[in-house]
């Protein structure tokens, strides 16, 4: 990883150790710890706004690593376990143990180092193949993760059925409130809040869904990702504001 990488949501190296039989890094410390321990925790104040805000982080630290510095940089091994969250529960990417350095005009490359099974992309997997592409089905696998509070490896799993199927089904069927996280809605009939976190969280599965795309070409790019996501944000907000004025309507009497 380049000395001179800098982003407010990339995880700061503060200093290194290096012995023939110790090596470490000194790294700033992130008192809210990881993504994975607010997602499995029974945190009831962990929204969407919160969840939103941190894949916009995430999205915004792939972006530059992609197409921010002089060559492309791959992550390889995003998950939420390596994004850790600081005082004001803003997302740091971290661990870039096995990150690789795309050379010039080369949009590829091949590796026998490989991530952890169920974010990985599906060439990364089989063939090695690294590229900006593979981090953007992380991408996608960790926002479906964030928003369903499903691992990709649960024992539910099996055969052709795993998380991205999961997930793409309910949205096919506008099945949505039976894959999300249980915490995130509370679906009341007329209740304007509940239509707009549907709207919301269908919105963000489906991005999640392009850029898990099976083949590369498919997938979206992380500067495509990052507008997306702003734009559902804005959107989420802006109809969370109207649906709150909505149901403090007065019922009128027939």
């Amino acid at each position: 990883m380049p000395s001179n990488i800098r982003h407010r949501n990339l995880i700061k190296i503060i200093s290194c150790w290096s012995q023939l039989d110790f090596k470490a890094l000194v790294l700033n410390y992130m008192p809210n710890g990881s993504l994975e321990k607010w997602l499995y925790s029974q945190n009831s104040s962990f929204d969407i706004l919160k969840r939103l805000n941190i894949m916009v982080d995430v999205a915004l630290a792939l972006e530059y690593l992609h197409h921010g510095y002089s060559v492309p940089i791959v992550h390889c091994d995003l998950k939420p376990s390596n994004i850790l969250l600081d005082d004001d529960m803003v997302a740091h990417v971290a661990d870039f143990g096995i990150v690789k350095i795309l050379g010039l005009g080369d949009p590829m490359t091949q590796t026998m180092t490989l991530a952890i099974v169920g974010y990985m992309a599906p060439e990364y997997g089989m063939d090695g193949i690294v590229s900006t592409q593979g981090d953007v089905y992380s991408f996608g696998i960790v926002v479906m993760e964030t928003f369903t509070k499903m691992k990709p490896t649960n024992e539910m799993f099996v055969e052709e059925m795993n998380l991205k199927q999961w997930v793409a089904n309910s949205v096919s069927s506008e099945a949505i409130a039976e894959v999300v996280d249980a915490n995130l809605l509370v679906v009341q009939e007329q209740d304007h809040e509940s239509l707009t976190k549907i709207d919301c969280l269908s919105s963000v599965l489906r991005l999640a869904l392009v850029c898990s795309a099976e083949p590369p070409h498919e997938r979206i790019s992380m500067r495509e990702v990052v507008a997306t996501l702003k734009k559902i944000k804005i959107k989420f907000l802006k109809d969370a504001a109207r649906s709150v004025q909505l149901n403090r309507r007065p019922v009128q009497a027939l």
